[in-house]
């Protein structure tokens, strides 16, 4: 843990990107510590990276143990690639890698070793692409190309240049819409502009798949960080200054239409501490798909505890041990994680049609009567088999 007084009131005009950029530049070619939060890797996947990737990682969590075989994954901001190499394994070949940054030494980095690395695999599922991950619309690849051969000169120009990028986007897209099942990050998202945040999670919303998630590991703050530190250009490149406080980065998930939020890991003690800030490392797992229609199929839930009631993203209120009535949406999100383990599901007896199911009024506490998902099915009598219990029964 570094315990750190800060002195530094450096000029509020600091140049975010650019801070960044400059270190990270460097940190491609010579190892840097400061910017490492000491993360544990399984070794086995560690084996086919080569030892300069290893060295010019700097992450503070590891967002890809929750990665599964054949996922199409998005890492944001992969810098020289190590987390995109151990996705690359653990998803196998018929999964896809995409890592996006824009640092041109780190891309480089990871590009340098990409053939080495699908020989000694045996197959090649990893694609770098350059751009901003508060803009992943925009290739800044394709950009440079029409720069090239159309320098921008005067304001002609420039307008020009508007259109074509405002034509790069629309057709081009660096990821397009709905084409990922996972995104995953290390220690990238305090190092965006502020102004620039809430674009972050409208563009991972935007690119992932209804059902798709996301898993970010970063640096949070367990107070306020102050403007004088986020104006440091040391700190702020450092992912220290630029960290959101814990909260607050969960509610932006909310905000951005994700559910099912969840912190699945953080380090007991700090990282760093800066006039008395907390710093810690968190990961956090986001869900996206409950967006849609309210239909009534005559579903119900039970939820199994431990707590006396859960409020769930859409504000649906929980009781314990209760039938709840809910839609076919929020019956089938509750069928998967990160609720499935915690939910009983009951389907009705006799199912009703899609395309014959009215609207559902999500509004207020409903408990479902079992009468209600039985349906005509209660009229039956159903007796046990008299052999079915005894030493070799049933029972």
């Amino acid at each position: 843990m570094a315990n750190i007084v800060s002195k530094s009131h450096s000029s509020k005009s600091l140049n975010v990107e650019r801070a960044v950029r400059n270190r990270y530049s460097q940190a491609a070619q010579e190892t840097e510590p400061d910017l490492c939060c000491p993360v544990e890797y399984d070794g086995k996947y560690l084996e086919v990276i080569p030892a300069e990737i290893i060295q010019r990682d700097y992450g503070c969590g590891d967002p890809s143990k929750y990665l599964k075989p054949g996922e199409v994954v998005l890492d944001l901001g992969s810098g020289g690639g190590k987390i995109c190499y151990i996705a690359a394994q653990i998803i196998g070949p018929a999964g896809k890698v995409y890592g996006v940054d824009c640092n041109d030494e780190m891309l480089s980095l990871a590009q340098k070793y990409r053939k080495l690395i699908s020989e000694r695999l045996g197959y090649e599922n990893v694609e770098f692409r350059r751009g901003r991950i508060q803009d992943l619309q925009l290739d800044l690849t394709l950009l440079d190309n029409y720069l090239a051969e159309n320098p921008v000169e005067t304001s002609a120009d420039w307008l020009r240049l508007e259109e074509h990028t405002r034509q790069l986007r629309e057709t081009s897209p660096l990821i397009p819409d709905d084409s990922i099942d996972v995104i995953v990050s290390n220690c990238v998202l305090n190092l965006v502009r502020t102004e620039d945040r809430s674009q972050i999670f409208e563009e991972m919303f935007r690119v992932l798949r209804r059902g798709g998630r996301v898993v970010v590991s970063d640096i949070v703050s367990d107070e306020d960080v102050p403007s004088h530190l986020q104006h440091d250009a040391r700190f702020r490149s450092g992912c220290i200054s630029g960290a959101f406080r814990e909260d607050r980065l969960l509610e932006a998930f909310e905000e951005a239409g994700f559910y099912g939020i969840e912190m699945v890991a953080r380090q007991a003690e700090p990282w760093a501490v800066v006039e008395g800030i907390e710093f810690h490392s968190a990961t956090v797992r986001a869900f996206k798909g409950k967006q849609g229609p309210y239909l009534e199929r005559k579903q119900a839930v039970i939820y199994n505890g431990p707590w006396k009631a859960v409020i769930d993203d859409d504000g649906h209120k929980l009781l314990r041990g209760k039938r709840m009535a809910v839609c076919d949406k929020t019956f089938s999100i509750y069928t998967r994680e990160p609720y499935a383990d915690q939910i009983t599901p009951i389907p009705p007896t006799e199912s009703i049609p899609l395309d014959q199911a009215p609207p559902f009024d999500c509004h207020g506490i409903a408990v479902r009567s079992p009468r209600e998902t039985k349906g005509d099915a209660h009229a039956l009598a159903i007796l046990p088999q008299s052999n079915c219990c005894g030493p070799q029964g049933c029972c």
